[in-house]
């Protein structure tokens, strides 16, 4: 059965979210349709990558990372998974910016991700890397 963990939304995300919209709106109000259109269409993908980021852990040995319909799926086979940590963007004394998951796999190739229940998430990971290792 598929492993199903959904992204946490960061700070950031909900900054972008609120930049696009007031331009969005400035730009509808002094009529500059253009502009207000392009503006639009970004804000439906970001909207689109918040809400439909997943990432899934198969019984057969893959991390599917997805990041919305407009971008393609990253697929990683678990059994090439070298490192997993726990990482923080900056830090400011015990506050951190931005807290992730920073995956190494292959031949120094690295991932982020940030799922809501993150330790569930690192978890299956590490013990689906011992079953293949076993």
């Amino acid at each position: 059965m598929n492993r199903i963990f959904h992204a946490r939304i960061a700070w950031y995300q909900y900054f972008l979210l609120v930049v696009l919209t007031v331009n969005v709106v400035g730009a509808l109000w002094c009529k500059y349709i253009l502009p207000a259109v392009l503006l639009i269409l970004m804000l439906i993908v970001v909207i689109e990558q918040i809400i439909h980021t997943v990432y899934t852990v198969t019984p057969d040995g893959i991390l599917e990372i997805s990041t919305g319909r407009f971008i393609r799926k990253k697929v990683i086979p678990i059994s090439e998974i070298t490192a997993i940590r726990k990482c923080h963007s900056m830090k400011f004394g015990r506050f951190s910016v931005t807290e992730y998951v920073l995956i190494e796999y292959g031949k120094g190739k690295f991932v982020s991700v940030m799922p809501v229940k993150e330790r569930e998430f690192v978890e299956l990971l590490e013990k689906r890397l011992t079953d293949y290792i076993l």
